[in-house]
């Protein structure tokens, strides 16, 4: 199998079919298109024989409806690579900062759980 970026927008898969057939016998040839069925400008090239493979990577900057192809192998999934990728840093998240522990308070004058904090003394202090 293989991953074709750079294919021209108005090619087909017959086209890309034609220009792959010499390196072996193309078994399909899958132009990907997005959500509105235009093309997304790569296909994937599956062939028959394995050995074709490194035909293919022979057509490498070939030309294909005046656009430079480039053909690449694709690669194959390794699972259970995800499961170990360390979480990396956001800078708009902020530092998480641990609390200890706080009991709620049930019948508190500032809220449920809520404990009262020291406040500065403003400037303005109004008659009451």
């Amino acid at each position: 199998m293989m991953i074709v970026p750079r294919v021209d927008y108005a090619c087909t898969p017959e086209e890309v079919q034609q220009h792959f057939q010499s390196c072996g016998t193309v078994n399909r040839v899958t132009i990907l298109t997005d959500k509105f069925g235009q093309p997304k400008g790569f296909a994937y090239v599956e062939f028959v024989e394995t050995e074709a493979v490194q035909e293919a990577l022979l057509l490498n900057e070939s030309e294909l409806h005046g656009r430079q192809l480039k053909v690449l192998p694709k690669r194959t999934n390794v699972p259970g690579m995800k499961q170990y990728r360390p979480r990396r840093f956001n800078p708009y998240m902020g530092y998480r900062i641990r609390r200890p522990y706080v009991p709620p308070y049930i019948y508190s004058p500032y809220g449920y759980g809520k404990v009262p904090r020291f406040r500065r003394p403003t400037r303005y202090m109004p008659y009451y």
